[in-house]
């Protein structure tokens, strides 16, 4: 009673409590079963006040180590499981990825209720606990902190979790086909999104989503240190930035528009504008109606243009260096994380050359060929060829990253340039990891002549596209540049075989919650 940003109360009067730290409800058990802050609040100057905060530090799961041996601390954590053993409780605590167990035990400082009713918090309820670090003679296999445990002096439930959850960790993180004779649950995927909140708490999500974090920072670190600006685009559009009909149609006040499926024209519109090297990140809308593994109607794009002096090789030289960057900092710096992914998702550990592979679109039509698949010269690459020539070019060249470049005209884009030797190429190319394409990219077109009749080619209504054109009315330098899929890149490195595991709140043809 009293201020509760904790949202319990202790049951004593507010006078009979201390100020400015938090209250506990003692009794002989010697432990606090609820506990709520006093709050003390001082002015500042402009009417608007802070919070006191006590002096308590409170330690992170992962530096339990054996260096903090002896140590009396302070933890928050969520109970993952609890586990009563004679006169004794095994609580194992979690701090996102990070996990490590703790005793409870009848002595001086815990009697045999204070045991039961540690035994009785519930799964993933927030706890504070006071404990002392011990080391432990044999390694604690379950745990990620393996050498060490808790013996807890006190307890206090923080927040506390229903006692039903609608999926529990232990079975959403077991390897497929593990646990299955003796009749352990499983869950499933759509279970796991419709109860999103908690499936993120797994060790498994929470080391995808790091890593995932990991991937813009590099991305982003990479394409500074290179020189490139990073930018913001419109989300939504007068016209299709790519063409075609798979776009979805917005009410705008009186008129309709449209949301982006990339950040193409204004990309494009950047260079124009002597920006010469551009960056964004941000949302990408695809309204394909395309239930698959590897498809989203929204996912975050990793988008690049830059201006280039001879050849539009420089572009595509300057995009693997990127992507050979990222692959470098996730090995060396995000080990835990693809261990983690590992021990539910077993993969083999992604594989790339420097400088990276780089074949024509007609040299990988003739690996195709070779293997039996029909196909003719102008055809663009079914999902089932892309894999296919994925695992050809493994086995020949021993690499999971390779460019296909010169695509034909025909399944490119509008503001692709055709190649000038070959009108039915282009200098355009794509970008695959484990056989599945992750960026599409070409040289663009920046004659605005030549950009209007390959729009009318393509049907595109010019009025809607006015301004884009425009701009290459006025002087545009060679450029080009590509777009990556975020989540794929994710999907991929790790060996994953479902988008929507690396997507924290998927949206497809079928889901639009939560």
């Amino acid at each position: 009673r009293g201020g509760g940003g904790l949202g319990l109360s202790c049951g004593l009067t507010e006078s009979s409590q201390p100020k400015g730290r938090l209250c506990f409800l003692w009794c002989s058990l010697s432990v606090c079963v609820f506990c709520s802050p006093i709050i003390r609040r001082k002015p500042f100057s402009d009417n608007t006040f802070c919070v006191c905060e006590t002096d308590r530090v409170l330690v992170r799961v992962q530096d339990f180590t054996p260096e903090k041996a002896d140590q009396l601390i302070w933890l928050r954590a969520r109970v993952h499981t609890s586990r009563a053993k004679g006169k004794q409780c095994f609580l194992v605590l979690r701090q996102q990825q990070f996990n490590v167990q703790a005793l409870v035990a009848v002595g001086d400082r815990a009697s045999k209720q204070m045991v039961k009713f540690a035994a009785n918090i519930t799964k993933e309820s927030i706890v504070d606990v006071e404990a002392f670090v011990r080391k432990v003679e044999q390694k604690i296999e379950s745990c990620s902190q393996q050498d060490v445990e808790l013996h807890i002096e006190r307890i206090f439930v923080v927040s506390q979790a229903e006692a039903r959850l609608p999926l529990q960790l232990e079975d959403a993180v077991r390897p497929d086909g593990e646990g299955e004779e003796e009749g352990r649950a499983t869950v499933n995927q759509d279970t796991k999104l419709d109860n999103r909140v908690i499936d993120l708490r797994t060790t498994t999500s929470q080391a995808i989503f790091r890593l995932q974090s990991g991937v813009c920072m590099l991305f982003r670190d990479t394409l500074t240190k290179k020189g490139f600006v990073e930018i913001q685009t419109p989300k939504i559009i007068s016209a299709a930035s790519e063409g075609g009909a798979n776009v979805f149609t917005v009410s705008y006040f009186k008129t309709s528009a449209y949301l982006a499926q990339s950040p193409q024209l204004y990309k494009q519109m950047c260079i124009c504008a002597d920006f010469d090297k551009v960056f964004c990140v941000g949302p990408v809308f695809r309204a394909e109606d395309s239930n698959t593994h590897r498809h989203l109607t929204e996912f975050v794009g990793l988008d690049i243009e830059m201006a280039f002096s001879y050849h539009y090789h420089e572009v595509i030289d300057s995009i693997t260096d990127t992507m050979v960057q990222i692959f470098k900092g996730l090995r060396d710096n995000f080990q835990t994380e693809i261990q983690m992914v590992n021990k539910q998702f077993p993969s083999e550990p992604f594989k790339f050359l420097e400088p990276t592979l780089r074949l024509e679109y007609t040299e990988g039509l003739a690996m195709l060929h070779e293997a039996g698949v029909e196909m003719g010269d102008e055809e663009d690459l079914s999902t089932p060829n892309e894999k296919l020539l994925g695992r050809l070019v493994k086995e020949k060249y021993d690499t999971d990253f390779y460019v296909l470049d010169k695509y034909p005209l025909a399944v490119r884009p509008f503001y692709t340039m055709p190649d000038p030797n070959n009108p039915k190429y282009s200098n355009s190319y794509d970008m695959f990891m484990r056989g599945e394409e992750i960026l599409s990219g070409a040289q663009r077109v920046h004659d605005a002549q030549l950009l209007t009749d390959r729009a009318i080619h393509h049907q595109i209504d010019l009025e809607k596209i006015k301004a884009y054109i425009d701009s290459f009315r006025y002087g545009a330098p060679p450029h080009g540049g590509g777009g990556i899929g975020l989540e794929r890149v994710c999907m991929l490195y790790l060996g994953l075989h479902n988008i929507r595991q690396t997507s924290m709140f998927p949206r497809d043809p079928k889901r639009l919650t939560p």
